[in-house]
């Protein structure tokens, strides 16, 4: 299985986006710090997820995510989380 999460910063409330065929150790690797791009915005909460049976269907999605579009299908997707968890700067 191949896994496209979304992950918010409990530090900023940021979002990050990202795409792995191990979700389990992908999230430790965040919570523990060991990958660059997220450790100073830790600890993340998972607050979506979705699982691909093929690599490339998953960094499709991945890839529209990441984009204008898909940040606007997540802000629909994830309303009522996003009431009580606003994004960095839409307070």
């Amino acid at each position: 299985m191949f896994y496209v999460y979304v992950l918010q910063s409990e530090v900023d409330e940021g979002l990050y986006i990202g795409f792995t065929g191990d979700l389990k150790r992908r999230l430790a690797e965040h919570q523990e710090g060991k990958s660059f791009s997220t450790s100073y915005r830790r600890p993340w909460r998972l607050i979506y997820y979705e699982a691909y049976l093929e690599e490339s269907d998953a960094l499709g999605r991945e890839r529209y995510l990441k984009s204008g579009g898909g940040r606007r299908f997540l802000a629909k997707q994830l309303h009522h989380h996003f009431l009580r968890h606003p994004l960095r700067g839409t307070a």
